[in-house]
């Protein structure tokens, strides 16, 4: 008996359609997470200060993420997804008068609404993926769309690399704080722009995929007739165990992977490597990210989605130990090779907690694994926290005979060990 169909010629180009906004969100990741870097040094903030940028960002899924799925449940994806992608080009125009009053918080507001835009995409694109299909191949289906989200990473943190971190005049200079008020001042307005430029460019591209969706005739995923109420539908998503274990898991995930990527920086600044630098090394995390997706979406026809899941968990959580005790580049080295584990959880997770779900019920339920982005918010915030222990700086004390930014990788490890305990949990429960 020949398997499934992955994706049907009959919504081929759909499919691809939908699937390029994978890239677009994923761009939108890889170009931020340097900024925390970058505002630190420009705008002289501690590690925590900074990690405001994670917490607009990842908040901003956190509070549009129901109202989006609200939305959905009365209107088709398509006007979803043109939602989203008016706010998103809204967030990244803003930018620019952000650069113009020099103000973080400014910055920080058109992070928060860009998100509200990624949000909704988020929330349209992931269930209308596992829809184009049988349920059969609903997460080998989604692992291939979400395989595209690591090229936008790349692309994005190419950017963020070339465009912004290697012009950044402030990022030459080894004390910053030691320049008079007029340099600071000349250096943060020229930094400002710089950190400006990719936004916008992003705003403008944005508004040409816009128009091109609204010309273009997608199919109505549209449920008729009567739905449940929004209350009944949280009762019968509340008690289904997999789902709510799996909303955890994904807050879980994403807060790992955010803080894996975000303060690779900060790791490499401990053993007095540079940020452009650093930014090479995060490139071939998402390289290896890339790859890893692959291999996972392929791995996926021969092996349960609870149990490669699982092993991935840990692999991951090796790393991560790696990574904690190994001190200089090779605990770098591990660092980077976290990525490969963490590529297929985002839509393993996914696929696994809406895999019993109607297509009303995955609306609503799409919602809350959007809303568990927040985790992206609020452990680099902690993880922040932790490295400024001892200070402003990376390694100003030791916790455990390593500094307080390796040891700040015990967060990732207990997420990991969650989700490599919930790979089990379903593989023993659901698919055996």
């Amino acid at each position: 008996m020949s398997k499934p169909v992955v994706v049907s010629k009959k919504v081929l180009l759909p499919f691809i359609l939908v699937t390029s906004l994978f890239a677009l969100w994923g761009f939108a990741n890889a170009v931020t997470d340097p900024m925390v870097q970058a505002f630190k040094k420009v705008l002289e903030l501690s590690n925590s200060q900074a990690a405001w940028v994670q917490m607009a960002f990842y908040g901003g899924y956190f509070c549009m993420a129901l109202p989006a799925a609200m939305f959905m449940r009365k209107y088709s994806y398509k006007v979803g997804i043109l939602i989203g992608l008016a706010l998103y080009a809204t967030g990244a125009l803003l930018f620019y008068p952000a650069a113009q009053s020099e103000s973080f918080m400014f910055f920080c507001i058109g992070l928060y609404i860009l998100t509200f835009g990624l949000a909704f995409l988020e929330t349209a694109a992931n269930p209308y993926i596992l829809a184009m299909g049988t349920k059969e191949t609903a997460t080998q289906r989604l692992n291939l769309a979400q395989a595209f989200n690591p090229l936008g990473l790349i692309i994005g943190l190419f950017v963020a690399q070339q465009f912004v971190l290697k012009n950044l005049q402030s990022d030459n200079i080894t004390d910053f704080s030691a320049l008079d008020e007029a340099s600071k001042i000349l250096i943060k307005t020229s930094d400002l722009m710089v950190i400006r430029n990719p936004y916008v460019i992003l705003g403008l591209v944005l508004l040409v995929v816009f128009v091109l969706f609204l010309v273009i005739k997608m199919p109505q995923s549209k449920d008729e007739g009567d739905k449940p109420s929004i209350a009944d539908t949280f009762t019968v998503l509340g008690k289904n165990n997999k789902y709510v274990l799996g909303v955890i898991a994904q807050i879980l995930y994403v807060g790992a992977q955010i803080m894996c990527w975000t303060y690779i920086y900060q790791y490499a600044e401990a053993i007095s490597v540079d940020s452009v630098t650093a930014g090479y090394y995060q490139m071939a995390a998402f390289v290896i990210f890339t790859i890893g997706r692959a291999i996972g979406t392929y791995l996926l026809r021969f092996f349960s989605s609870g149990k490669l899941l699982m092993y991935s968990a840990i692999l991951a959580m090796v790393f991560v130990f790696g990574t904690i005790f190994i001190q200089g580049m090779l605990g770098l080295y591990c660092l980077v090779g976290v990525s490969f584990c963490m590529s297929l959880m985002f839509p393993t997770i996914y696929g696994i907690a809406l895999g019993d779900l109607t297509e009303e019920e995955s609306k609503v339920g799409s919602a809350g694994l959007v809303m568990a982005i927040v985790g992206g918010a609020l452990m680099p915030k902690l993880q922040g926290m932790m490295i400024d222990i001892g200070g402003n700086g990376v390694a100003d004390t030791t916790i455990m005979g390593v500094s307080e930014v390796n040891f700040s990788f015990i967060l990732p490890l207990f997420c990991f060990i969650y989700i490599a305990w919930y790979g089990l949990r379903v593989f023993k429960k659901n698919e055996t």
